[in-house]
């Protein structure tokens, strides 16, 4: 998988839009961050230059088992540790599971959403 089909799928979901919010930052790789977000709540990101993995928002439960199963999750770079995970592209996660992840990352977001949120 490539940056532009991932960017692809993660545009694909309802109401997703993309920002790169940190055009300010010192730090060159932050800089570069390409987040997506669906009524401002963010559910992924990666960095559109280096490519080499994507923050996801995902269960405690499944978080744990997936970085048993997968050497390419870990927990979640700059995030909270509990709910979100880095997920290593070109490792042992198939494309497949990665694309499946960021949509529950983006079924979660949504499921918290209350219409206030949604409506502002």
């Amino acid at each position: 998988m490539n940056s532009e089909a991932f960017r692809t799928h993660c545009l694909s979901l309802n109401q997703a839009n993309e920002k790169m919010p940190f055009d300010k930052s010192k730090a060159d790789y932050d800089k570069n961050l390409l987040v997506f977000s669906v009524f401002d709540k963010w559910f992924c990101f990666f960095n559109v230059d280096a490519f080499d993995f994507c923050d996801i928002k995902c269960s405690p439960e499944e978080s744990q088992q997936l970085q048993d199963q997968y050497e390419g999750v870990k927990p979640g770079y700059h995030m909270n540790k509990k709910h979100w995970i880095s997920v290593y592209f070109n490792q042992d996660v198939p494309d497949s599971k990665i694309l499946e992840l960021v949509t529950k990352s983006y079924d979660l977001i949504v499921s918290g959403l209350t219409k206030s949120s949604v409506s502002s």
